[in-house]
């Protein structure tokens, strides 16, 4: 595929945040919406803190790790584990291979835990795509309908299996970012947040590719609306510049004699990808490729290993760099 070339036919590339389209009756069904969540990802909601008694937390329960989630204004208390599931059932087709919702296991794990230790809010994760999303079990029920006990006992296996399992760099738990898909190379976290991390580089993700369902998009916007998004004056549209980063995300793009970085050119256009070509005709047609921010592990990309033989350490050190796994009681 030679979508690398970046030419005076105006090739541009967005980056998205969340899951996408799949030909499976768990998980990802792409929504408008959802891509929409990713302009509000830095807004901070209101919030109505509900304390949740000892007492009221079954006893067997009262000895785990309580994750304080934001969900419908207030907060609730959620064991960790009990989240996790949650958390994979939400993000994460069910019918992947075991050992990719292994690894969505112990990352998911380790994002609300790092957020828990690091954020100073009154709770640790949104059940949105601002953090995580996190489903109950009812709505895993009206999600799978009949085949919920097959797709929950999946997924209760793969959490089961990795309980109080982290990834951890340097003995320090990690910020275990990931997204849906990558363009076929995952982004180093610089290019989209500003600050390093090394464990969060660019790594080969070679299972993204057109042989994924959606890996692929093409997507027409008008004039009119194309300047409203990126609050444009002009009258014809231009495009002065592409700039690339290693990994073929657009880093910095100049329209109009306006510069966005890449990451917010996805924000404001709600692209799935920052991983894009533009070509402007009558309308501005955008070509993506993958899905969302395309930092740390690529969802799809770790069912791609998991099919070829990797067990989900294998995944997790591949796509966080130098680091390892341990457990919660050890840091």
């Amino acid at each position: 595929m030679n979508k690398k070339l970046l030419s005076i036919m105006l090739f541009l590339l967005p980056i998205a945040v969340i899951s996408f389209v799949l030909n499976d009756e768990t998980n990802f069904n792409f929504d408008e919406k959802e891509v929409t969540m990713v302009s509000q990802v830095r807004e901070q909601p209101k919030v109505e803190v509900k304390t949740l008694n000892r007492k009221e937390i079954p006893a067997e329960a009262q000895e785990e790790i309580q994750i304080r989630v934001l969900t419908n204004g207030h907060v609730e208390q959620i064991p960790l584990e009990t989240y996790v599931i949650g958390v994979v059932a939400a993000e994460m087709p069910a019918s992947f291979n075991v050992e990719a919702l292994k690894a969505q296991a112990v990352a998911s794990r380790s994002f609300a835990l790092y957020r828990k230790k690091y954020y100073n809010l009154q709770y640790d994760v949104t059940d949105d795509t601002r953090t995580q999303v996190y489903i109950s079990t009812d709505t895993m029920k009206k999600r799978w309908g009949s085949s919920f006990d097959k797709y929950y006992n999946r997924i209760l296996k793969a959490v089961e299996s990795t309980k109080g399992e982290i990834v951890t760099y340097n003995g320090k738990i990690i910020e275990a970012l990931y997204s849906a898909m990558s363009g076929g190379v995952t982004q180093d976290v610089a290019a989209v947040w500003g600050s390093k991390r090394d464990y969060l580089v660019a790594v080969e993700s070679k299972y993204d590719n057109e042989n994924i369902n959606s890996f692929k998009s093409t997507r027409k916007i008008t004039f009119d609306e194309f300047r409203k998004k990126l609050s444009l004056t002009c009258n014809k549209i231009t495009i002065d510049y592409i700039k690339k980063n290693t990994s073929d995300y657009i880093s910095e793009i100049s329209i109009c004699g306006k510069v966005f970085s890449g990451s917010d050119f996805m924000w404001k256009l709600a692209l799935r990808s920052a991983d894009a070509d533009i070509i402007v005709k009558d309308t501005v047609e955008i070509t993506t490729y993958g899905f969302g921010h395309g930092v740390g592990m690529s969802q799809y990309g770790a069912n791609g290993y998991a099919e070829h033989g990797y067990t989900y350490e294998e995944i997790l050190k591949h796509y966080y760099t130098d680091v390892e796994i341990s457990n919660v009681s050890d840091v």
